[in-house]
């Protein structure tokens, strides 16, 4: 663990804001067996307080309930007794609580949630409930949001849900998911931070989570864990992706060409630099990055049996071209001269061993396999001409037997590309239909997972698990902010 880094990580922890919730919610009379739900509104994030009082008589033992806290409609009425996902089952927001004396209670964690229910349990007499009020607490403020105008009513719809995913999501760091897992990833850290620079604009909170990364342990690659805590201490993950650390590279290199903060890139430049080196080091003899012991070194996404190679080498080569433009822009121009050699030769590498004759993206290293992630990747790192991009886009979007991206991570590097390869209309449906969909779900924030054929999918083997407001799937306020309504 490198302290220096982490009292500069420290050094920039926000003080977050607290808004006071109070559902409109009459006093309800309650007796065993009886429930209670509890509407506020919109997605929050924070803690909640109510009053019991007995109805008529002295309540004369403890009143045990059960409280659930629901991120969508549909979790107020699931089973939570089936559950049989892999991940633990302490996740799920339901805790029983015994109240031993009147008056006010105040539920002793944080929570994310819409909808709150409330089952009694065990009471010997009647009770009512009232005064129920949710403190929501994130690092900003919608008053902090940088207006925008949208015509358009349903990316107008959208461009609101995002930025509440992103505002529930901004907290002591830029969270993945404030139900789940509520710690720092590279690879929420860098949309959430994209999505930021263009809303809420809160450049303190990008600099601490890139320096508590610039802190953490190491694996004996040099690649960086793609998690850390930091609550209530700092603790290094111990996952070590190598396309999150690569993108923790592209953090660092969007923060300086946003911000400009000089000092900042002079103290991890040489983090940085140590990951794209052990990088280059990973090629192999034909100039493509590979995993240095298993593919479950690589994210990519959680799509159900992806081959994942060659978006891989797409990373590498995305984040080798931020990396250029951002050292030579910060005057490391001998640096920027290697990097852009080694740039150029990755991308003829590319051509050469990952494109099918016929333009497609699909290749032995991949077994055959045809995937909008690696058409995606290698359109973001500069492979292709735009022409050549779009046809590579399109076959893989088109062809029924490629895969597809199951995360709103993914469709965001998805319809990255599509811009980059001027299809616009393309990218704007593709929108449309993702988030859209979401929305249309009556939901107020965006999803960890998104595969419209399959509502009930989860990369934890139960829906009931996944997060429903996660930082990776709050970028299309940037998409829109950037490209689609200038």
């Amino acid at each position: 663990m490198n302290k220096h880094f982490l009292s500069l990580a420290d050094a920039n922890l926000p003080e977050l804001k607290n808004e006071r919730i109070c559902p409109s919610v009459e006093p309800t009379v309650l007796g065993p067996g009886s429930s209670v739900v509890i509407d506020l509104g919109n997605h929050y994030v924070g803690t909640l307080s109510f009053r019991m009082e007995p109805h008529t008589e002295y309540i004369d033992a403890p009143v045990r309930l059960l409280v659930r806290f629901c991120e969508v409609e549909r979790e107020l009425c699931d089973d939570y007794s089936t559950y049989n996902g892999w991940l633990c089952r302490s996740w799920l927001q339901d805790e029983v609580v015994n109240i031993d004396f009147p008056g006010i209670y105040t539920m002793p964690r944080r929570y994310a949630a819409r909808y709150v229910r409330i089952d009694v349990l065990y009471t010997p007499k009647k009770l009512v409930l009232s005064d129920f009020v949710f403190t929501a607490t994130s690092a900003v403020s919608l008053s902090d949001l940088r207006a925008v105008r949208i015509d358009d009513p349903e990316l107008a719809a959208i461009d609101r849900v995002a930025v509440n995913t992103l505002k529930n999501c901004m907290q002591r760091v830029f969270e993945d998911g404030p139900k789940r897992d509520r710690r720092l990833w590279i690879g929420d850290l860098r949309l959430e931070a994209l999505a930021n620079y263009y809303t809420f604009g809160d450049t303190s909170l990008v600099k601490r989570c890139l320096y508590l990364f610039a802190a953490a342990e190491r694996n004996e690659h040099g690649f960086m864990p793609g998690y850390v805590y930091e609550n209530p201490r700092f603790v290094s993950g111990y996952w070590f992706l190598i396309d999150y650390s690569l993108l923790y590279v592209c953090s660092l290199c969007d923060y300086y060409m946003h911000v400009g903060d000089g000092d900042t890139m002079r103290e991890l430049y040489a983090t940085a630099r140590s990951i794209v080196d052990a990088a280059v080091r990973s090629l192999d003899s034909d100039g493509i990055i590979k995993a240095p012991t298993s593919d479950e070194d690589i994210f990519i996404d959680w799509c159900v049996g992806l081959e994942k190679k060659t978006a891989l080498h797409g990373v590498y080569l995305y984040t080798l071209d931020l990396w250029c433009r951002a050292i030579s822009a910060a005057g490391y121009t001998e640096d920027a001269a290697y990097y852009s050699d080694l740039l150029s030769k990755g991308r003829e590498a590319a051509r050469c061993h990952l494109v099918s004759a016929d333009g497609r993206v699909v290749n032995d290293r991949d077994g055959g396999q045809h995937s909008v992630h690696s058409a995606a990747w290698l359109t973001l790192g500069g492979v292709f001409c735009e022409d050549e991009a779009r046809f590579a886009l399109d076959a893989a979007m088109t062809d029924e037997n490629s895969l597809k991206p199951f995360t709103p991570y993914m469709h965001h590097y998805a319809v990255e590309a599509m811009l980059k390869a001027g299809m616009n209309k393309e990218a704007d449906a593709y929108m449309r239909h993702i988030w859209g969909g979401m929305v249309k779900t009556g939901t107020d924030t965006f999803f960890e997972a998104y595969v419209p054929a399959d509502p009930d999918f989860s990369p934890y083997d139960d829906r009931k698990v996944n997060s429903m407001c996660h930082a990776w799937s709050c970028t299309p306020t940037y998409l829109l902010r950037k490209y689609m309504i200038s």
